[in-house]
């Protein structure tokens, strides 16, 4: 795992999670938990997304040196998704565990 990628997934992660909440005022974390959940959520879908797309991503990684801007591009993307979706997950069941209390 390279740093620049484990980078580029953090940081969309925390901006993904961060829309999210904005987005979707129910499921709102706060600002911290949005963050910490996007981060956690940034790294799974990053990795994910690399895993599907390893063929066409290595082929392009190999022949550029690894630092094409389409496969940082498309880590940020699955990132970014990566982390709106634990967000909304956790806030989610956040608000259920609210509701049966």
């Amino acid at each position: 795992m390279n740093v620049m990628g484990l980078v580029t997934e953090l940081v969309a992660g925390g901006v993904g999670g961060n829309i999210a909440g904005a987005v979707l005022n129910k499921l709102d974390l706060g600002p911290i938990g949005n963050t910490v959940a996007g981060l956690i959520g940034g790294v799974g879908g990053g990795q994910l997304l690399s895993m599907l797309t390893a063929g066409s991503a290595a082929a392009t990684a190999a022949s550029t040196g690894g630092t094409d801007l389409t496969s940082i591009l498309s880590n940020a993307g699955g990132a970014g998704v990566g982390g709106a979706v634990v967000v909304a997950i956790i806030g989610l069941i956040k608000t259920q565990m609210a509701k049966s209390t």
